[in-house]
């Protein structure tokens, strides 16, 4: 298990599936499933009874976690899918995101 190159908040294109080609952000990350889950994609109806929080009750709709692997980051710089790498900053010593496109650290 590997360092997930994808964040919460980060803008991402969807690779494959019925959300294919679609750029939205990352609501969740789950690193031990390398699964996350991104607004509005993999959407699954839920009936739900009525509760205190939904009196009324019915049919939700809500995202399902996706595989990371189908998932590509946006340069936020330039706003294309890139791959991701990481590099050690001069400044803080620290391991940083880099777009392997553009050679930019992504914030």
């Amino acid at each position: 298990m590997g360092k997930l190159k994808i964040k919460k908040n980060d803008t991402v294109i969807v690779l494959t599936g019925n959300s294919k080609g679609t750029k939205a952000k990352v609501m969740k990350v789950f690193p031990n499933d390398n699964k996350a889950i991104v607004e509005g994609v993999n959407m699954s109806s839920k009936h739900t009874k009525p509760n205190a929080a939904n009196p009324q009750g019915g049919i939700i709709k809500q995202e399902l976690p996706i595989h990371i692997s189908n998932l590509k980051l946006i340069d936020p710089s330039t706003g294309n899918a890139t791959k991701v790498g990481r590099i050690r900053d001069e400044k803080s010593g620290k391991l940083v995101r880099i777009s392997k496109t553009t050679k930019e650290i992504i914030k």
